[in-house]
């Protein structure tokens, strides 16, 4: 459901659209068919994975004439970008990238990718038009605190911004009361961020005493980590300012698939001139209609130096019609076919966590999963923080009692549920590290 506008209504926002944006459903579905015969012949004839993949399903680039016809090509996952790494992916010339940037991986080697300078130019103009239907407009001033290096967060946004025409401020994340006096200092505009940074944030305004809806912020872009609508009430009701969700993932080509419009706040419109999308069956493989849920796959039209075919994202999410713009929505990624948690049998989401955590009113929105092993039996401990108005040893129990109530009611499974003081619950710069895992291995 989309939120009120806040600022933007005040300040007389009206979209500003490109001429991809503006065309029909029959221009856009005809634009794709011929990027994706462009790169479906890139990717075969340039990387040996995909010749070797392809051939071995008993396809070819010539069998696409149609997009019904991409199904008929297999999947790629993330362990075929780990098993050619660092540069077998690539379809051109190491000589020929200007970029390269690299996930930070939990085990093993990173996912590595890579650019040519026409490969920025897309990013950059996909993110430019994320950061202009988020609000943006050229002059404005944006606090840019994803982080940079091998991230492709701080990097892309950054050059989202300015080739939108900002003022572009490099904080990057961490130094959190930094962070506060560089917005009161500099006035910015438009803040992008991890949704669970901006808590932080947050935090820090009321930690020094300062009234963050006073603050210059007209306009939030979060992302990199799911979050909820009631998330997104809490920042825009703190802050007084509008608040979307940005969408994507290094593989595809970093932030700036899929953006939310700030006029309609009802799910991420692809930028579909771009990026191919399907919605599958997670455990079959099986393309689903518009409307159901599963697996968000993707395939790059464009990409000179990486094109991806038909990449399982592992996020979960439904495809619906355009309403801001002609190309299609995403619904707010609601968890991970590879995140989701299993209790005595029942699937859990961190998401569904947040959300209930946001009904009580005794309770900060910071939150973590602790994973352990009584027994037998596996377990979840939430870890919580009171607010400091319930931080007695009354509101604690009752704020705790309250949150385990909502958890049982709505997700159908106990959790054991802790309530420390406040800030006790591990804070993070960047995407907020929402599950550990205690138990024994082996």
């Amino acid at each position: 459901m989309a939120s009120t506008n806040l600022k933007s209504s005040e300040s007389g926002y009206r979209p500003e659209l490109d001429d991809t944006e503006r065309a029909s459903r029959d221009e856009i579905m005809a634009l794709q068919t011929r990027r994706l015969a462009w790169s479906l012949a890139h990717a075969y004839g340039n990387v040996a994975h995909y010749k070797t993949a392809f051939d071995k399903a008993g396809v070819h680039p010539d069998d696409f004439r149609q997009l019904s016809d991409l199904q008929k090509f297999p999947f790629t996952v993330k362990t075929d970008l780990r098993d050619n790494y660092p540069f077998s992916m690539f379809a051109v010339a190491r000589e020929k990238l200007v970029r390269v940037h690299a996930s930070s991986g939990t085990t093993g080697k990173p996912i590595v990718v890579g650019y040519t300078q026409a490969d920025i130019d897309v990013w950059s103009e996909v993110m430019a038009r994320s950061i202009r239907a988020a609000g943006g407009r050229a002059g404005m001033i944006m606090h840019n605190a994803y982080g940079y290096g091998l991230f492709t967060g701080g990097l892309g946004a950054h050059y989202g911004a300015e080739r939108l025409g900002c003022t572009v401020v490099p904080v990057s994340g961490g130094m959190t009361e930094r962070q506060v006096q560089l917005i009161n200092d500099f006035r910015p505009d438009i803040i992008t961020v991890t949704p669970s940074y901006m808590l932080a944030i947050l935090d820090e305004f009321r930690k020094q005493k300062l009234d963050p809806r006073k603050s210059s912020l007209k306009f939030g872009i979060f992302g990199a980590e799911p979050w909820t609508n009631a998330m997104r009430a809490e920042i825009e009701q703190a802050f007084d300012m509008d608040a979307t969700d940005i969408y994507g993932l290094s593989e595809v080509i970093g932030p700036g698939v899929a953006q939310e419009c700030v006029e309609t706040k009802d799910g991420l419109h692809i930028w579909e001139d771009h990026f191919y999308p399907e919605v599958i069956d997670p455990e079959t493989g099986k393309v689903l209609p518009d409307g159901e849920k599963g697996e968000l796959v993707f395939t790059s039209l464009t990409k000179e130096a990486l094109p991806i075919i038909r990449y399982r994202t592992r996020d979960l999410t439904r495809l619906l019609p355009g309403t801001a713009r002609a190309m299609r929505r995403i619904e707010k990624i609601t968890g991970r076919s590879d995140d989701m948690l299993i209790l005595r049998g029942v699937n859990v989401f961190p998401t569904q966590i947040e959300e209930q955590l946001l009904k009580c009113g005794g309770l900060a929105p910071h939150f973590q999963i602790e994973l352990v092993r009584a027994g037998r039996l596996d377990n979840m401990i939430v870890h919580v923080e009171a607010l400091p108005h319930a931080n007695d040893a009354a509101g604690r129990t009752a704020s705790g009692k309250e949150l385990a109530h909502h958890i049982k009611s709505v997700v159908g499974v106990s959790m054991t549920v802790r309530v420390g003081d406040p800030a006790s619950v591990e804070r993070s710069a960047g995407k907020a590290r929402r599950v550990v895992d205690n138990r024994p291995k082996g």
